[in-house]
């Protein structure tokens, strides 16, 4: 098995010894969690994927990391620390291709997903860099404003696909948050998926369930041109 050297901690769940065209989903947790959160979920991934589950970068206290740190203003907005937030997907960015490169997974066969703090990075790397993954899965999460001016011109999502799912009764991102992400992939050449599954802030067996067919149906396409 290959040894991997990448510039974040993760854990990692390899494909089926002997598939002939791996491909890679990178998992990254919310904020005040850490690579162990999703890691749960890699064996119930298809086989052919290389799983790697990610440790934020920014820590808060033992064991809980963040991908950048953030504040609530009186009005309850967020007030996001950007620099760490580039710096994260900067990182996020690099530990893909890197990956990729060490596993010999092409972009095309490279998924980038996350849950709430992790579904805003997995989201804004599509949107900033498209030509690096082939697709992004994003559960409960939010699109960052300080992202827009920076999405990629639209023929760069030509072939990519972008998961979106949330819970109806999100208390900490509000299902609104999700519409907001999928009105802009809308105005963008991508296969958008998804939807609003009952439930709060959690990923439940449905959401769950509908997610694994997404990425089984996906993975047995013909790659992108």
């Amino acid at each position: 098995m290959t040894q991997l050297h990448l510039p974040l901690k993760f854990l990692e769940h390899s494909a089926w010894p002997g598939t002939a065209e791996p491909w890679l989903l990178v998992l990254m947790h919310g904020v005040g969690s850490n690579e162990q959160d999703l890691f749960g979920l890699a064996r119930m991934m298809p086989p052919h994927f290389h799983v790697l589950s990610l440790r934020a970068p920014y820590v808060l206290s033992p064991d809980a990391y963040a991908w950048f740190e953030f504040q609530f203003l009186p009005n309850g907005e967020r007030l996001i620390n950007e620099e760490q937030e580039r710096e994260s997907r900067f990182l996020v960015g690099e530990m893909i291709a890197s990956a990729g490169q060490q596993l010999g997974v092409p972009p095309e066969r490279v998924i980038v997903g996350g849950f709430s703090q992790g579904g805003i990075m997995a989201l804004s790397l599509l949107l900033t860099k498209p030509e690096s993954v082939r697709a992004a899965m994003v559960w409960h999460s939010r699109l960052l404003s300080q992202v827009v001016p920076h999405v990629a011109p639209a023929e760069a999502f030509e072939g990519k696909a972008l998961w979106v799912s949330h819970g109806s009764s999100d208390n900490v991102i509000p299902p609104s948050a999700a519409e907001v992400t999928r009105e802009l992939a809308r105005t963008l050449p991508l296969t958008l998926s998804g939807g609003d599954f009952p439930g709060a802030h959690e990923i439940r067996p449905a959401e769950l369930q509908a997610t694994l067919a997404w990425l089984q149906s996906l993975s047995a396409s013909p790659d992108a041109p």
